[in-house]
């Protein structure tokens, strides 16, 4: 008996049809709406409701990160950049020119992670330039906040039609 070929029988191999990739997907959503720069957004609100402690902690973590991530991107911005993109690149190309379906569905996860991490590198420098106190910290975050979610809406979108769209034609071959 071929070991291998049992534990593949099995397990579906396939990611569009794996229901660990959907458990995937929703986390790293939930997980990157909920953390906001490295803030939890239940502080947001927190801080917004009860001031004092709960705001300065607010903003002491939100400098914190967002400092934090400035450093690194101006130390290793272009390495940074250059593997991101070379990697983003080596999965699209796998995924959709030679049809690997395990490299689509990490480029569907990574792709819009990415664009989440830009506008995470742009909220944290207007955090240091100055919207890093009170009502422009709280304003800042929500936007940041919604326009990750945004991104995360049309992304689960895409990759739901995606999925189910290789789900049919593995059907029909």
């Amino acid at each position: 008996m071929d070991w291998y070929g049992t534990v593949f029988d099995m397990i579906d191999m396939r990611s569009f049809s794996n229901l660990w990739f959907w458990i995937v997907l929703a986390v790293v959503w939930s997980s990157a709406s909920h953390w906001v720069i490295g803030v939890p957004f239940d502080m947001v609100a927190r801080a917004k409701r009860n001031g004092g402690k709960a705001e300065q902690d607010l903003e002491d973590l939100a400098r914190i990160n967002a400092n934090r991530l400035l450093f690194i991107i101006d130390e290793a911005g272009l390495w940074l950049a250059a593997m991101i993109a070379a990697l983003l690149t080596m999965l699209a190309m796998l995924g959709f020119w030679y049809d690997v379906e395990f490299a689509q569905a990490v480029f569907l996860l990574a792709a819009p992670m990415t664009v989440v991490f830009l506008m995470s590198v742009a909220t944290s420098r207007r955090i240091v330039a100055g919207e890093g106190q009170g009502e422009a910290l709280w304003r800042r975050l929500r936007i940041h906040r919604v326009l990750s979610q945004l991104v995360g809406m049309v992304a689960i979108f895409i990759t739901a039609f995606w999925g189910m769209y290789q789900n049919m034609m593995v059907q029909v071959l």
